[in-house]
């Protein structure tokens, strides 16, 4: 199969390559070189074993990827910034030549679709929801569970959204439980990734 090359390494071996993982006890990462695109890996972000990163993609120091993930870097560029978190099962591409980014502190939450999309600092893409070309999401916004962010939309900063297709419901309010998860849910991750890299073992 031309044009790609499998790199599905034991963490400690990562180095070797310049992905920059730390050493663990987790056993494989899935990694994908594709056209001469490798994914690179800052030492302290946190990439589950089944979470699987092709091509032209970069995960910044404090950063994570969960469990099921696909970060698909083939035709576009994917950048997780630093402190931000993509969570289980969820899929990150674009369209070619397309830049994907999932800004500092970011959360992209389970099971949800960014496809050439831009999402800003601490923003909050929940549960099951998907992004699509050309959209993006202010900082410190939150996009409800379930919701459809359609084509070009650019929702802005400090905003709750919601619905298919999402739109605009209010400001996020001191106190609110929009807050609370937007504020609350990057330094939690951050903590909890240090906790499965530290914790987690093959049986």
């Amino acid at each position: 199969m031309a044009g790609w090359s499998r790199s599905s390494r034991r963490l400690d071996k990562l180095d070797e390559r310049g992905l920059g993982a730390r050493p663990s006890s987790l056993s494989r990462v899935n990694l994908y070189e594709f056209e001469g695109k490798r994914p690179t890996v800052h030492p302290d972000a946190f990439v589950a074993p089944t979470a699987t990163l092709i091509g032209d993609v970069t995960v910044e120091r404090g950063a994570s990827v969960w469990y099921g993930a696909v970060l698909r870097g083939d035709i576009c560029s994917i950048v997780v910034r630093e402190g931000a978190n993509v969570q289980d099962n969820s899929v990150v591409h674009g369209a070619p030549d397309a830049v994907v980014e999932i800004g500092a502190g970011a959360t992209v939450a389970h099971s949800c679709i960014v496809h050439g999309a831009v999402i800003g600092e601490r923003a909050l893409l929940g549960n099951a929801s998907t992004m699509l070309d050309g959209t993006s999401l202010g900082a410190g916004s939150l996009v409800a569970a379930g919701s459809l962010v359609t084509p070009g939309t650019e929702i802005p900063a400090g905003v709750l959204a919601a619905g298919s297709p999402a739109q605009v419901r209010k400001p996020i309010e001191e106190g609110s439980m929009a807050q609370f998860w937007v504020e609350g849910n990057p330094p939690y991750y951050q903590e909890l990734a240090q906790r499965h890299r530290d914790g987690l073992s093959e049986i």
